[in-house]
């Protein structure tokens, strides 16, 4: 930044802090990170609709094998970009944004700004069966952190507008400001209090405005409830609801399943193959499966299975009702594989969607299969298109009010407000039950990496175990005499612990002073007796590259020490003491609490 540019900052900021409070602060920068987030979203939405449109003209035949080809061209330069121009690893979205907020104190890389409004539309374009929601909550992520480090706001701000970066980009792509502001707080674990409530208010309504503005009253579903609530059709609605919970398991499953099989291959560029071949291969029987499927969607709201389905070779027989069913069990067991082929072949996308996709045509299914066998019942395929979105959204990324309010929002009535209650309620308990984090928090919590809403878990997951480390003990050899011992380190060393190593920094053992200090004094001693024979070895100890504070934390619960030794990259690196660890622990409670 040159000099004029921070000096202009420098009196901006000076102004700032004179004549704005911090409180009103927030809230203008909520307002223009879900501005920022509206706009992310609508140059997603038509730079990606402009390609298809170019892909899907005459010049392409839909009905030719370049329908096994283009996944991978599309794949092909979403890895050239991200090898040879940006050099930067392809992230999930919502993952990295976690990582960031329980690691990086909220800071993200400026490069992931622009970086998915460049690969989310080629991989959607070019037929990836990704969505486009974790670009564009990715994107306005990053800008808002942007904003955070250019105007010097504190940790707790930065995560905020973060937030209101995914509230914003919810808000604008399905114009429902509540589904946002329920799924900053489900998904990034916000504190839902007065101070979060009105800046994820205010950048929802703000992008809501920016959506509107730019594309009037276009929705992404338009669609009215036209059958009411029917206290007969609660079976039906539980049965959804066990329907969605398999099908979320299913769905999680089969996400790491897959990408576990691609990461048998080393190279990307077989994985690109491979992964945009079975794309192709998926298209061609299933174009549902091309990209977002938001089409798809509409047409099965609206009735209109048969255009939902598209042209398949079995076009000569969907005349019957159960080829049909066929169709769309299909669907909803292929869509999990097609996006995540995309993903494990380098592509760039979200999974919000693609789970609505998946959601709609399983409800659509039960609808179908309760209306035509006969039992004498027959219930609303659309309403049951939406309970199942709603269930899927529950089940597999465990965020049951999200789903609730986005489905009450997208049909502008709350007439479906007790079934999808009972089909997300169910789907989530028992999703939950079997799979205790969903895709996006799974690794995460692996590695004691991951925010919740319990903020003593929170507070030592923000925690750095490096920051309590100590390195002033004095350490000594095996071969040392007890002299030496006493000359080397004792008198060198205001510590009572004194680590034993070898010649290759090894810890072999731990001396300390309450154990030598009936003998210390006996002269006699001095020469005959080794620190080998005195040392003890440690009740546990803490491998850096694997522990992290939750578990050194647990390691003083079971050993009862208040010392334990730190090896790092198999050498003696240190020790963390109880009372160190404590201190650390109440400041960073004292601090994320203010």
């Amino acid at each position: 930044m040159s000099s004029k540019k921070k000096t202009l900052l420098y009196r901006i900021l000076k102004w700032r802090y004179r004549h704005i409070s911090d409180k009103n602060f927030i809230l203008i920068l909520s307002i223009l990170v879900g501005f920022t987030a509206g706009l992310v979203s609508l140059l997603l939405k038509n730079i990606t609709h402009l390609i298809q449109v170019v892909l899907q003209s005459d010049i392409i035949s839909w009905q030719t094998s370049f329908y096994f080809v283009i996944p991978i061209i599309g794949l092909g330069i979403v890895y050239l970009f991200t090898k040879y121009i940006f050099k930067e690893n392809v992230e999930s979205a919502i993952p990295l944004i976690l990582h960031s907020l329980s690691k990086k104190n909220g800071s993200i890389k400026s490069i992931h700004g622009y970086l998915p409004l460049i690969l989310a539309p080629i991989t959607v374009g070019f037929g990836g069966s990704v969505g486009l929601l974790g670009p564009a909550i990715s994107s306005g992520s990053a800008i808002s952190s942007s904003f955070s480090t250019l105007f010097h706001v504190n940790r707790k701000t930065r995560v905020l507008l973060i937030g209101c970066a995914s509230a914003g980009a919810i808000s604008a792509v399905f114009k429902s400001p509540l589904a946002g502001l329920v799924f900053a707080v489900e998904v990034f674990s916000l504190d839902l209090t007065l101070t979060s409530l009105l800046p994820l208010l205010f950048a929802s309504v703000s992008s809501i405005i920016t959506s509107y503005f730019f594309l009037g009253d276009e929705v992404l579903f338009r669609f009215d409830v036209l059958e009411k609530f029917d206290i007969y059709d609660t079976p039906f609605y539980i049965i959804l609801g066990v329907g969605t919970a398999i099908a979320s398991i299913y769905f999680t499953k089969m996400y790491f399943g897959i990408l576990h099989f691609f990461n048998r291959f080393p190279k990307k560029i077989h994985r690109l193959l491979i992964g945009g071949l079975a794309i192709g291969i998926m298209l061609y029987f299933i174009p549902p499966l091309y990209g977002e499927g938001l089409g798809f969607i509409n047409h099965l709201l609206h009735g209109d299975h048969i255009k939902a389905i598209g042209k398949t070779p079995f076009d000569n027989i969907t005349n019957n009702i159960w080829v049909v069913i066929a169709l769309l069990t299909g669907i909803t067991i292929f869509k999990a594989v097609a996006m995540t082929a995309t993903f494990a072949a380098g592509g760039y996308g979200g999974i919000f969607i693609p789970t609505m996709v998946m959601g709609s045509a399983l409800g659509n299914v039960v609808s179908k299969v309760i209306n035509n066998l006969g039992i004498g019942f027959e219930v609303s395929e659309a309403n049951f298109t939406l309970l199942g979105m709603a269930g899927l959204i529950a089940g597999v990324l465990h965020a049951p009010l999200t789903s609730i309010f986005l489905i009450a929002e997208i049909t502008s009535s709350y007439e479906l407000f007790v079934p999808l209650m009972i089909t997300t309620a169910i789907s989530f308990i028992i999703s939950k039950n079997k799979i205790e984090h969903n895709i996006y928090t799974r690794e995460l919590a692996k590695q004691g990496k991951l925010l919740t809403h319990n903020k003593d878990q929170t507070v030592l997951t923000l925690m750095n175990l490096e920051d309590c480390i100590e390195t002033n003990f004095v350490s000594v050899k095996p071969e040392y005499t007890l002299k030496q011992l006493l000359s080397e380190a004792v008198a060198k060393s205001n510590r009572n612990l004194f680590p034993v190593i070898d010649a290759s920094d090894h810890l072999i053992g731990i001396v300390a002073l309450d154990d030598i200090r009936d003998i210390m004094f006996d002269i006699t001693l001095y020469h005959k007796t080794k620190v080998e024979s005195l040392m003890l070895e440690p009740p546990v100890i803490i491998i850096y590259e694997e522990d992290n504070v939750k578990t050194v934390m647990k390691k003083f619960q079971d050993t009862g020490a208040w010392n334990l030794p730190v090896i790092k990259n198999g050498k003696y690196f240190g020790f963390i003491s109880k009372s160190k660890l404590l201190t650390s622990y109440r400041r960073k409670l004292i601090n994320f609490t203010q």
